[in-house]
């Protein structure tokens, strides 16, 4: 087998194991947070809280596995990392079953499940086996996944939840990573052996802030680390205000509010879709710039959400805005990044950013929980989507010399056999 049918095989199973995988996920959609709400009866608060910690511990833990990762190869890491988390997940409907579940063993399997080194090994395996020319495109697939999972995994997870219980989801999402670990066991490597400085690589203050140290020194980087972490975090500690809002005082269903979110995701796959199309067209930059804007300019509108047929209608139309603008922007902002990180630094530099975002996240969210409970789940929203516009200026960097490392990549015209 050839080195690009070779590269294209390990592409292959990696990501048939990210699809399953995200699809569980996405078919667990708000899972921990429903079964607060439906289960335990949780305020907003704690809801907040549940969906605060899981990146908050994930921050944490992120900064030293981050330097640990590098110096491993990458597949095993993510076949265990799917494991843990199909183990701790199981506990639930155990818990479940034996009427033992409570908030707190919630908490502690939002964090056990958490993300914490799974998609900085991602990142690094990707450009290990993907030949650069074909990152954009790589991205791009991985983003459509996201966003097809996402269309079809909540309302399949909402109905699932009405028919069979509230832990059904949970338990789909611990097997979804169970088979997940075996496709990426199918992959058979291709991830390149790091090199190792000593025998028994030691972690060290300098190796634990070298991926920060390395964002914040690049013109390129920066800006977007900047963007991103703000945007994100603020988008994100909206979503559980809007399911207390929805599945609460709005009375929607389980699988409306499913519904409300897997609709829009069609703009999502568009979006990764043509997402090559419109570097090749318009360049890297503008695109990263225009993208990155619209993602911020639409969520204001859900603090106007009502009840019924218009409420949810209301809710679709500005998700699928949202949505198709990240569906764009992800796959170029994720392809932009590996390009200018050094195969050595990639692990440390993706486990920086997502500690960053993971922690951002965390504050907001555990913030606006607060403010929820003092001003009403609304109020919140309405405050998040105000402050996402103010801070949705793009992403921008300055003109680099023509020819230098800041040139666009158009992608060539036909893709190579196997992509």
């Amino acid at each position: 087998m050839d080195g690009r049918r070779s590269a294209a095989w390990r592409f292959g199973w990696l990501w048939t194991a990210y699809g399953v995988s995200t699809f569980g996920t996405r078919f667990a959609f708000d899972a921990f947070a429903l079964v607060a709400l439906l289960v335990l009866h949780a305020g907003p608060a704690q809801v907040s809280l549940l969906a605060a910690v899981g990146p908050a511990v994930g921050a944490v833990l992120s900064v030293p596995l981050g330097p640990w990762v590098e110096y491993r190869r990458k597949r095993p890491v993510m076949i265990v990392t799917d494991l843990v988390r199909c183990a701790v997940l199981l506990s639930v409907p155990f818990a479940y079953a034996l009427d033992a579940l409570t908030v707190a063993q919630l908490l502690v399997v939002t964090v056990a499940a958490a993300d914490i080194t799974f998609q900085a090994a991602v990142g690094a395996y990707v450009k290990d086996v993907v030949p650069r020319e074909e990152l954009l495109r790589a991205n791009g697939r991985l983003e459509s996944t996201t966003w097809t999972a996402t269309m079809l995994g909540p309302p399949l997870g909402g109905a699932a939840i009405g028919w069979f219980g509230p832990v059904t989801t949970v338990v789909a999402d611990a097997v979804s990573y169970l088979l997940s670990a075996g496709a990426l066991g199918a992959a058979g490597g291709g991830d390149r052996r790091p090199d190792r400085p000593e025998p028994r690589p030691r972690l060290r203050a300098g190796d634990l802030l070298d991926g920060w140290r390395y964002i914040l020194r690049s013109r390129d980087l920066r800006p977007l680390f900047l963007n991103t972490v703000l945007v994100n975090g603020l988008i994100m500690a909206s979503s559980p205000l809007l399911a207390v809002l929805m599945v609460g005082p709005l009375g929607f269903a389980p699988w409306q509010y499913g519904l409300a979110f897997a609709a829009p995701c069609l703009g999502g796959l568009v979006g990764a879709r043509l997402s090559r199309r419109l570097v090749a067209r318009f360049g890297e930059r503008r695109v990263l710039r225009v993208a990155g804007t619209l993602r911020a300019c639409w969520s204001v509108g859900l603090a106007f959400v009502g009840p019924g047929i218009a409420g949810l209608v209301l809710v679709i139309v500005v998700e699928f805005g949202l949505i198709t603008s990240m569906g764009v922007f992800n796959p170029v902002f994720s392809t932009h990044r590996l390009e200018r990180t050094p195969a050595d630094r990639v692990v440390r530099t993706l486990s920086a950013w997502s500690a960053t975002s993971k922690a951002s996240i965390a504050a907001l969210t555990a913030l606006w929980g607060l403010l929820a409970s003092v001003t009403g789940p609304r109020t919140a929203i309405a405050v998040a989507g105000a402050l996402r516009g103010f801070a949705a200026r793009s992403p921008r960097r300055r003109p680099r010399r023509r020819g230098g490392a800041g040139r666009r990549w158009a992608g060539p015209a036909d893709p190579p056999r196997g992509w």
